[in-house]
């Protein structure tokens, strides 16, 4: 990790970004839409943990995907590390941390989970703490952007907005379903033209 981070430029960390969070939209939308659309609608656990008994293989490869999201989202905290690094090495630190909080979270809850240490219920509020890192992530990454000098301001006033969107999924909320899509959008938005403009924009990098 020390070798990582020490050998990679902001330019070469800020492709990986971009590389690393469409490749992690492209395997989540594969398991979301494919591999458990057969699955009940999140936040029935009851129901959730029945289809899980009837489905061990289909739930086996979502587990692998998901996995495979969290490294990627690991990679990302690491990546995001060296990129911010020049305008503001606390805050980068911040930043990476709880990105790999949140992934470390979830990855120790998913294998609890496969291994029976723990059950549906258990691991929705495993869950639920991990987005709280996420959250936090998303907010400090907001502001770490919006005070580099580098990247837009733009970006990071859009970052910091979405971070405080996560509240629905802390709170139950009755929203129409117009503005829980609107707010899914915008937190997906926001990290997506992060990196597309990290990769697009990567020579005005220090």
């Amino acid at each position: 990790m020390n070798f990582f981070l020490s050998n990679i430029s902001s330019r070469k960390a800020a492709i990986v970004v971009g590389i690393a969070f469409i490749t992690s939209v492209f395997i989540v939308t594969l398991v979301d839409d494919f591999l458990l659309a057969n699955f009940v609608v999140p936040g029935d656990t009851e129901a959730l943990a029945r289809d899980i008994e009837a489905n061990k293989k289909l739930f086996g490869f979502a587990v692998i995907g998901y996995l495979l999201v969290l490294v990627l989202d690991s990679i990302i905290g690491l990546a995001l590390y060296v990129v911010l690094k020049p305008a503001n090495k606390n805050l980068a630190s911040v930043t990476g941390a709880l990105r790999l909080l949140y992934a470390f979270s979830l990855i120790i809850g998913l294998f609890a989970l496969v291994f029976q240490i723990i059950d549906v219920y258990s691991y929705e509020s495993i869950k639920l703490f991990g987005y709280l890192f996420f959250a936090l992530h998303i907010l400090v990454l907001g502001y770490s952007v919006f005070k580099s000098g580098y990247i837009p301001k733009s970006l990071g006033v859009l970052l910091m907005f979405a971070s405080f969107t996560y509240v629905v999924f802390f709170v139950e909320i009755n929203l129409p379903k117009t503005i829980k899509v609107s707010i899914m959008v915008i937190m997906a938005l926001a990290e997506l033209l992060l990196s597309i403009w990290l990769v697009a924009k990567r020579k005005k990098l220090p």
